[in-house]
């Protein structure tokens, strides 16, 4: 049986300051990094196998996708890019913390 498996991006450095990312391209957090690599140590336990990984065009998406695989063992692998899968554009947002202050740029 096939199986579809949705994933999020680890942890970037704005996600830890509570700001609107958008298409911004951050890098992750240390913790970004060690929960791709928890990810990827879960999906290998579990005896997950994949033909193919989908992903966005952001980095910080490609840099989780990366850990994972490897903490799977899968080096050689398809792998396609598609801006259709990058985050939400905010616009004007992008870059502004997510508080009650921002309410004034609406």
């Amino acid at each position: 049986m096939r199986k579809l498996v949705l994933m999020r991006h680890g942890e970037s450095q704005w996600n830890l300051e509570n700001r609107f990312t958008g298409w911004t391209d951050v890098d992750l957090t240390e913790k970004g990094e060690a929960e791709a690599k928890n990810c990827g140590l879960l999906l290998r336990e579990a005896g997950f196998q994949f033909d193919i990984v989908h992903t966005s065009l952001l980095k910080r998406a490609n840099r989780t996708m990366e850990i994972c695989l490897h903490e799977m063992g899968l080096s050689v692998i398809s792998i396609k890019y598609n801006w259709r899968l990058n985050e939400r554009h905010y616009g004007a947002l992008q870059g502004f913390k997510k508080s009650r202050n921002s309410r004034g740029i609406w």
